[in-house]
């Protein structure tokens, strides 16, 4: 067996567990020893290109583009994990890359902008150390480009214990939760399991049947689609053992529900972002409580500073990162003590703050009352220019399908129900009955409107 000099290399490809599965993508079953032979002719493939650096993995969770990413550790590579969507040109042109990996072809760059290459990237390149390039979502304009030390963030899974599971991959292949997984099942030899169309539920409840997954990562979205759709009674989810849950907000009425529906599920939610990864939390009631990193809260907004944070943004001001190395998170909390530690709630997005005449409103504020309405299915709430107050609170409702009631009717129903329950001011003044919600190719409500 050859040798791998990366320690979490030597980790997963464990001579004991080479027979055990470790992908399963689109119906396809990949071995550890077959992830292992695939990585093995990849670095072959870098190393005949000794000069590229830089490293565009186009794909998903097949072997290909995993096998690949693992090579980019092995030789010290900066890898920028992509898929294949329509922003793709754009982020291509953000960086100087010199090879470019898309499903099993590889190309090489000759195209390369002449900007050069940042200091943050000369300077991991002049260390021989591995990096990893993310893209922010571009919820509120063109994404982000955050660099990692890749090695930094590989050693938060070493000591990871050997339990073989079935893990769903749902959370995309260039985000941060998604990698976070996929490393975690990686470093577990557990096995990995995914499907290309992650926005189908029922392929994905047919999923957790068909290859008895017993650990689900998703998004609050996803989860109330998985009530909606009724999938718990279509297809047999009993191998569900824990659900993780992150990258929006969790509406309480939304977990009740969850917890009812799935009694022998336990929920955890975790908290991440791309520039400073994923943090261990321990939960109390809807409260979380961030294990190993250091932060602080200033007018109610989160700055953490972790082991795993990113070297900094590529294309955009790094003074989100303060003088003592605290990320700005942009999340608005609040505090609780139990047993002498301390807790916090995240309750929104400062960003998504609607400013109704100097009022400040959260969206998830309302969303969480209204989805208390027993016909109302789902609901976005959003702002919309007012041209006396600046801004006013709007919301698209999702009835059931027993419920018909005009727009007019539906209005004052919600302004019944929420008048002793909100403030006049935070009850939406325009609403709008629709079909289905939309949702972004990381499975989050789009208030972009």
């Amino acid at each position: 067996m050859a040798e791998f000099n990366n320690n979490f290399l030597k980790k997963i490809f464990n001579l004991e567990y080479q027979d055990h599965h470790a992908l399963i993508y689109e119906n396809k079953y990949y071995t550890y020893k077959q992830l292992r032979e695939n990585t093995l002719d990849k670095i072959e493939i870098l190393k005949s290109n000794a000069n590229s650096k830089l490293i565009v993995i186009i794909g998903d969770y097949d072997c290909d583009s995993v096998a690949l990413l693992l090579a980019c550790i092995e030789l010290n590579k900066i890898a920028i994990p992509l898929i294949d969507e329509k922003e793709i040109d754009n982020k291509l042109k953000e960086i100087n890359c010199d090879i470019l990996f898309k499903y099993g072809q590889i190309s090489f760059n000759n195209q390369q902008n002449d900007l050069g290459q940042h200091r943050i990237i000369e300077k991991l390149i002049s260390q021989n150390k591995a990096g990893l390039i993310l893209f922010s979502s571009g919820s509120t304009g063109k994404p982000k480009v955050i660099v990692h030390d890749l090695q930094r963030m590989l050693n938060f899974y070493i000591d990871k214990k050997y339990k073989y599971i079935n893990i769903l991959l749902f959370l995309m292949f260039d985000h941060i939760g998604g990698l976070n997984t996929l490393l975690n099942c990686l470093s577990m030899n557990a096995c990995g399991i995914a499907v290309k169309d992650r926005k189908n539920v029922n392929l994905l409840a047919k999923s957790i049947e068909k290859y008895k997954i017993s650990l689900l990562p998703a998004s609050p979205s996803l989860l109330n689609l998985f009530l909606i759709s009724n999938m718990a009674e279509q297809y047999d989810l009993s191998s569900l053992r824990l659900v993780t849950y992150g990258t929006e907000k969790m509406p309480e009425t939304l977990l009740e529900k969850l917890k009812i529906a799935f009694p022998k599920v336990k929920f955890l939610q975790t908290f991440g972002t791309s520039e400073i990864g994923i943090t261990q939390t321990k939960s109390y009631k809807d409260f979380i409580k961030l294990e190993n990193v250091d932060y602080k809260i200033i007018d109610n907004e989160l700055f953490i500073k972790s082991n795993t944070q990113s070297l900094g943004y590529l294309n955009a001001d790094n003074s989100v990162f303060d003088n003592e190395g605290y990320f700005r998170t942009g999340d608005l909390v609040e505090v609780t003590h139990e047993n002498g530690e301390e807790y916090i709630k995240i309750i929104g997005r400062n960003k998504e703050m609607i400013n109704i005449g100097g009022e400040k409103v959260l969206p998830q504020e309302v969303e969480g009352v209204i989805l208390q309405i027993p016909f109302i299915q789902d609901c976005l709430v959003y702002s919309q220019k007012n041209p006396i107050t600046g801004q006013a609170v709007c919301a698209k409702i999702v009835l059931k399908q027993e419920k018909i009631l005009s727009p007019l009717e539906l209005k004052k129903q919600i302004r019944l129900f929420c008048k002793d329950k909100l403030a006049n001011y935070k009850i939406p003044i325009k609403i709008e009955i629709v079909e289905r919600l939309e949702f972004s190719e990381r499975f989050k409500k789009i208030r972009k409107y």
